[in-house]
């Protein structure tokens, strides 16, 4: 994990220079502003990432199918395990956001419009994730409302920064605390821990994510995220040579 992602992304970003350069676009508008890099929404994404799959264990563990053993990685392990999983993860998120949400969102939504480009994109980033190791039904409907809620940060930042980083803080956050991510069994992780219990509440050997508990979190994320970000900053621009020639 993180190697493919290092290859992948170059090629992506080329595609959309070459797509961009044909369109008569720029980069920015496919998601990815280089100036917003690491920024503010990234930031705000990252801490909400985390707070969410930690709020999802947290309801777990009242209902006593999560349990801390203690810590899985002693010493300077513990820096490099954490930074190491942190590009790691931001790797993942570049790639898969800008691959579902970046290029391909916008062209569709230029096409159908938002919302219904949304949906399609995030059924297809769910089945990508159905075929992961021990995924199941409701692991695989919890990816998809991902998907929603990712292209929702998109819709009212104009940008897929926050996205990006709620994608790393969320996939951050099942490696500290030492669940499985998606079915990956966790490894390097900083805390040791255990889920017990019946699968629709720990969500197995899938993890969290397939918990009942998940869509309820990501609920509470998108109505708390849609009261402060409240305005439409997502902006499809039709391509200049489509503007001259309706002019």
């Amino acid at each position: 994990m993180g190697g493919s992602e290092a290859i992948t992304l170059p090629f992506l970003c080329i595609a959309a220079l070459i797509m961009g350069k044909l369109e008569h676009r720029r980069f920015s508008e496919y998601g990815l502003p280089p100036r917003k890099a690491l920024g503010k929404d990234f930031w705000i994404g990252s801490c909400t990432g985390f707070l969410a799959i930690s709020g999802t264990l947290l309801g777990i563990f009242l209902l006593r199918g999560f349990r801390i053993n203690g810590l899985a990685l002693h010493g300077t392990a513990i820096l490099s395990s954490l930074v190491a999983w942190g590009i790691t993860f931001l790797l993942v998120g570049l790639v898969e956001e800008f691959l579902c949400r970046g290029y391909i969102q916008y062209t569709l939504a230029s096409g159908i419009g938002f919302w219904p480009a949304a949906c399609v994109m995030s059924s297809l980033f769910g089945l990508g994730h159905a075929f992961n190791s021990n995924e199941n039904a409701v692991g695989s409907v919890a990816v998809v409302m991902f998907g929603l809620l990712l292209c929702l940060f998109l819709r009212r930042t104009g940008n897929l920064w926050c996205a990006v980083g709620f994608h790393l803080g969320y996939d951050w956050g099942q490696m500290f605390y030492g669940v499985p991510d998606s079915g990956i069994v966790p490894y390097h992780n900083l805390l040791s821990s255990t889920l017990i219990g019946p699968q629709w509440l720990t969500g197995g050997m899938v993890g969290p994510e397939a918990s009942v508990l998940t869509p309820i979190a990501l609920l509470v994320v998108a109505l708390v995220f849609s009261r402060y970000y409240g305005v439409i900053r997502y902006q499809i621009q039709r391509p200049q040579s489509i503007q001259e020639t309706v002019s």
